[in-house]
């Protein structure tokens, strides 16, 4: 990377920052004379993992987006996204109730998702079976997801450098995955309702994530090792495997809640405040 594309990352991470810490929109990077590729995206979200970690967050894994296949042509984004999450943004919940203020997110979407916990590292290559061996637990999780670009329009390195759109997660109650011998398929075939104040806004299903959760971590990690292998996945983090519905917008004071099919993981209540 030259000195001056250098200098153009920090240049994008520095605004980004400045932009979350007002909960506010700038130009898009992309539309800039010299533009921003993706391999300039992924160097953004390495120096934004810099000034955070710098700063006294923690990281504590990582969020994979548009994932769901189905929203590809709304956003205009036709591939999987990363980023990390943060003690700062992430609660593992001790019951299936939570409540969340809205302060500091800009434009804020919801996600019903699937999350993982790791007991070990995975590598490149494995099994779905060989996967699963690495994980500890897997639950139900709502990602807040909100954008620093006017009216959720961008490409994709805009949003991949946009912090992967991260901007919440809450973790819903965890099961053990070890005796779970059907993990991958019970998943995939899992369907999902999204309620917001009892009307039913939407319906998803497992598949929808590049064919069901534990599909796309495999898929992620080999892309990861390919595109950004700088990060690699580590024991006692968790990733959130993408939305199953579409991301809705939220406002404060709303009742959101969720409905699975499958009977060992718990729907989530989510209160919203300003």
């Amino acid at each position: 990377m030259s000195t001056l594309s250098t200098q153009r990352v920090a240049n994008v991470a520095q605004a980004l920052l400045d932009a979350a810490g007002r909960a506010a929109c700038l130009p898009l990077p992309s539309s800039a004379p010299e533009g921003l590729s993706l391999p300039e995206a992924f160097a953004v979200g390495a120096e934004l993992t810099r000034l955070r970690l710098q700063r006294g967050e923690r990281q504590v894994g990582w969020k994979i987006g548009f994932t769901n296949r189905s929203i590809w042509p709304r956003y205009g984004v036709f591939a999987p996204i990363w980023g990390p999450v943060w003690d700062s943004t992430t609660t593992l919940l001790d019951s299936a109730t939570c409540e969340l203020s809205l302060g500091g997110l800009n434009q804020s979407r919801l996600e019903p998702e699937i999350v993982f916990g790791f007991a070990k590292a995975p590598r490149t290559g494995m099994s779905l079976a060989e996967l699963q061996g690495c994980l500890d637990w897997v639950a139900h999780g709502f990602e807040v997801v909100h954008t620093h670009y006017a009216d959720w329009k961008f490409s994709a390195a805009d949003c991949l450098a946009d912090f992967a759109l991260h901007g919440r997660l809450r973790v819903g109650l965890r099961v053990p995955v070890q005796a779970w011998p059907t993990l991958a398929q019970d998943l995939a075939a899992m369907r999902v309702q999204l309620h917001c104040d009892g009307v039913l806004k939407d319906e998803g299903a497992g598949a929808n994530v590049l064919d069901g959760p534990l599909h796309a971590l495999k898929i992620w990690i080999d892309a990861m090792a390919e595109h950004s292998p700088q990060w690699q996945v580590q024991a006692g983090e968790l990733v959130t495997t993408g939305t199953l519905t579409d991301a809705w917008p939220m406002q404060a004071g709303q009742h959101w809640h969720t409905t699975l099919s499958e009977p060992r993981l718990a729907g989530l209540t989510l209160r919203t405040r300003p």
